[in-house]
């Protein structure tokens, strides 16, 4: 058997240049960036530019009150991966006890309580005095302008609106007021302003304007958005009691002590050697190295195993994640994790040894000395009681995919090489307009990333002040002959890896280009569970594009997977820039689903 070739027909070229190259996962914050590197910015540069337009254009799938991770290389050191931490703690007030006492069995997929320490606009600013080149009012012109002088709206943010317009009129009137100014949700393309937003990002100018130097006036804006108005505002709205997606009214326990004690910074990446190439990826507060096991485990396989395109390497992949996933939730969070252990040969030899012929519809953590695993409660479906026979709760978990396949959003990405070589992927979400009220004098809402956390005592992500919760938020960064060559991610929540894994696998054992990578049939396992409120799984579940090919589907339910369809161009929200270090030829490709992604470069 030899490898599926890719097909004939791609929906993009793969861009192909040597001047600098741009992707995300909207056209808007492409061109952003592509402009900056046009006008002399770096990578980075043009990374924090996109992601401050992505805060404004896409509304619905993350804002300012969110989160972020990246991994990035320099020019200088290229072959160093180094993670951006953008994922902030519980607050001090967000105990296990407080919640339960609150008559919680969850913590809310929206609402206050669900917010940990907004930490975006932090990690951005960061990169941005260490890394990039130029002054934050120039950085920040883009997304003031977009937020001021207005956009065209996606169809897709009026439909979210629409999907949450009962919860906005009736518990949340600062987002109705916000989001639905003329009582009904905005129409496709319609100019769409914020002036409280650009408000924001003009006060963090202005608290720098008189520092001497441009390090100094970002962190004048870092110490302006930790401790003045946007804290402030927060921590004044959200004493007020509203509407949880517990279906109960609670008020938020973030304080001024909390969005004070907060600054982003810096850690080492986790890597894994694969065929040739190393794999970076976050620490084990973040599900990144579940996809490092993933290739663990499948790298004992021969290359049949590996081709996403065939029965035989659908199933084996999907199995492989399983057993990966399992121990994310078993063994990984803000703690100390055994991760040379569960990435160590032999580990990988006992996990591989689990996949058979036929699908697993069990949940299998392994076993790693001297700790116990823990299992979550596996839920086949939840509602909170105070939604008893009601039509729950609009809004909830990650605007993501649902496990129909139902597009109903997604988080979002950006990756960026410049001429230099210096290459960032990044993955910025949460704060999404619907994870809890607007804040008026600010134009967006907090995050809701701690219903990643568990209220049940014991496990290593369970809720705890000062704790990051296990973010599903998990770039990618591929390195071969100590040179960065690929930055790669995608939006989608647990599904992140699970599709990065099938452009890894396309890519580097299979030889496809990026776009050709992007444009293939997806897949994804729903064999787990959820890190999303409400946290339940599908014993069995694997969601599959249809142009995977009746042949291959069927095998797959044959092997006894519950397949779901999800029609020919649904999963999946890639994009990448790759480099060539010997000759200096640089790429991007970004994905054709949802007509939003867009690369550009020259």
């Amino acid at each position: 058997m030899t490898y599926t070739p890719p097909a004939p027909f791609t929906t993009r070229p793969t861009l192909q240049g040597t001047f600098g190259m741009s992707a995300s996962t909207h056209w808007l914050a492409t061109a952003s960036a592509q402009a900056v590197l046009e006008r002399g910015g770096n990578a980075f540069d043009a990374a924090v530019a996109s992601a401050f337009v992505l805060h404004v254009v896409e509304p619905h799938l993350n804002g300012p009150g969110g989160d972020m991770t990246g991994v990035f290389a320099t020019a200088e050191n290229p072959g160093q991966p180094v993670v951006l931490m953008g994922q902030g703690p519980a607050p001090a007030g967000a105990t296990r006890e407080h919640y339960l006492a609150e008559g919680l069995e969850l913590v809310p997929g929206a609402g206050a309580l669900a917010a940990a320490v907004p930490a975006a606009v932090d990690a951005w600013l960061l990169l941005l005095r260490d890394h990039g080149t130029w002054d934050l009012d120039d950085v920040l012109a883009f997304a003031i302008g977009y937020a001021r002088e207005g956009h065209p709206v996606l169809a897709r943010v009026g439909a979210t609106i629409a999907t949450v317009a009962e919860l906005f009129t009736e518990h949340w009137p600062t987002s109705a007021a916000l989001w639905m100014p003329e009582g009904r949700p905005p129409r496709e393309n319609e100019l769409i302003r914020n002036e409280a937003y650009a408000g924001v990002l003009d006060s963090l100018v202005d608290a720098g304007k008189d520092a001497p130097t441009r390090e100094a006036r970002i962190d004048a804006a870092r110490l302006e958005w930790r401790t003045g108005r946007v804290a402030k505002a927060a921590v004044d709205f959200l004493q007020t009691p509203h509407r949880h997606s517990s279906g109960t009214d609670h008020a938020g326990v973030m304080s001024l002590e909390d969005f004070a004690g907060f600054e982003a910074g810096y850690d080492a990446a986790t890597t894994f050697e694969f065929r040739g190439y190393t794999i970076a990826k976050t620490g084990p507060w973040g599900q990144g190295p579940a996809l490092l096991q993933t290739l663990a485990i499948l790298d004992g396989f021969d290359d049949d195993h590996l081709d996403p395109s065939t029965a035989l390497g659908a199933h084996t992949i999907l199995e492989a994640q399983k057993l990966a996933i399992a121990d994310r939730e078993a063994y990984y969070g803000d703690a100390d994790v055994p991760m040379d252990y569960l990435l160590s040969p032999e580990y990988a030899a006992e996990r591989r040894a689990l996949i058979t012929d036929s699908a697993s519809t069990e949940f299998r953590p392994g076993t790693v000395p001297g700790r116990e695993p823990f299992v979550p409660p596996l839920r086949l479906k939840y509602t909170p009681p105070a939604l008893a026979g009601g039509a729950g709760f609009a809004g909830v978990g990650e605007p993501t995919v649902a496990k129909s396949g139902e597009t109903r959003g997604d988080t979002c990405h950006i990756d960026v090489v410049d001429r230099w070589g210096n290459m960032v992927s990044a993955t910025p979400s949460g704060g999404w307009l619907q994870s809890s009220p607007a804040i008026p004098e600010l134009g967006f809402c907090l995050g809701s990333r701690l219903q990643m956390t568990w209220l049940e005592d014991g496990a290593p992500s369970t809720l705890r002040p000062g704790k990051r919760p296990r973010t599903t938020l998990t770039p990618t960064l591929v390195l071969k002959d100590g040179q960065a060559v690929v930055a790669v991610g995608s939006p989608g929540g647990d599904q992140q890896d699970q599709w990065q894994l099938l452009y890894l696998l396309r890519t580097i054992v299979g030889g496809y280009t990026p776009q050709e990578a992007i444009d293939a049939p997806s897949l994804h396992t729903t064999s787990i569970p959820g890190s999303f409120f409400p946290r339940t799984w599908e014993p069995g579940g694997a969601v599959v594009e249809d142009r995977l090919g009746e042949d291959v589907i069927e095998e797959l339910v044959r092997r006894g997977h519950v397949v779901t369809r999800s029609g020919d161009w649904s999963l999946g929200r890639l994009s990448s820039v790759t480099r060539e270090p010997s000759s200096g030829l640089l790429t991007a490709a970004a994905n054709p689903r949802g007509a939003q992604g867009y690369a550009a470069g020259r």
